[in-house]
């Protein structure tokens, strides 16, 4: 059996919009793309709201956070020495790539990753040094490797708009589970290494997309999915364990399900 956890409510609970000024990094140029930070000053709780944007050049992709068969997902690492610790990364629900040969997992147009960090020590002004890695491919993935900084000081003026694009980040992150959009049931089966799954969609949302992320050493198949009735279906998906440890037991399985216009994310942990 497997328990059902609100990931998307906890996302929430940690990406909470800012309607305040926020500053930026300057971009980092790749041949696919530019990368930079946005955030916004310190909430009362140390909370700093900030986000990873990826503009991408057209024919560009990049990745998720389970990109599949090849695909780097987004990478943040923060300097201890700025005081400042990375809590959540958040992802908007993606898209399956298929071309014959290989299958990932990503976006196919710009993109912004919502990114709790907190601070955890000093006042006044804050300098987030952040290292990010990440992919972006056209035919081949081109790994990015960009040093970011950026400053938040106390009384200065910054641009409002930047404040507003880590709203419509968070805004575009999968809603949590509820009695209309959720995974209603979860079997995994060892023996033939398959994951059983049955949802509930919103009337009217049809051709649902899948996607599974685990923790490592845990990947996915392709979902095979079988509509039962107009809100409710069925999915099996491949498990593939690797490493010494091949059991799900106690692993987080992450699940976000694309209905149309709608989308929603939960995680399940199995006893």
């Amino acid at each position: 059996m497997a328990q059902l956890i609100g990931a998307a409510s906890l996302i929430v609970s940690f990406f909470v919009p800012t309607s305040a000024m926020a500053t930026t990094s300057d971009w980092v140029s790749s041949p696919g793309g530019m990368i930079r930070l946005v955030a916004a000053p310190p909430k009362a709780d140390g909370t700093i709201p900030a986000t990873l944007e990826v503009k991408l050049n057209p024919g560009w992709k990049t990745y998720w956070r389970e990109p599949g068969a090849s695909g780097i997902p987004p990478q943040v690492t923060l300097d201890p020495e700025s005081g400042v610790v990375l809590e959540k990364i958040g992802f908007p629900v993606p898209k399956t790539f298929d071309d014959g040969v290989v299958r990932y997992v990503g976006y196919d147009r710009s993109v912004a990753f919502p990114l709790t960090l907190k601070r955890v020590h000093g006042e006044g002004d804050v300098n987030i040094r952040a290292s990010v890695f990440l992919g972006i491919c056209e035919d081949i993935c081109i790994p990015v490797q960009g040093e970011l900084t950026l400053a938040l000081k106390q009384g200065d003026f910054d641009n409002p708009l930047d404040g507003a694009r880590i709203d419509d980040a968070v805004a575009a992150l999968p809603e949590a589970p509820s009695k209309e959009f959720s995974v209603t049931a979860s079997r995994y089966d060892p023996a033939n290494a398959l994951l059983h799954l049955s949802l509930r969609l919103p009337a009217g949302e049809g051709h649902p997309e899948l996607f599974l992320a685990g923790p490592s050493g845990v990947t996915f198949g392709k979902p095979e999915i079988r509509p039962e009735g107009d809100t409710e279906l069925s999915a099996t998906i491949p498990v593939r364990l690797t490493g010494k440890d091949r059991e799900l037991k106690g692993k987080p399985i992450v699940v976000t399900v694309r209905a149309r216009d709608r989308s929603m994310e939960t995680t399940l942990a199995f006893d």
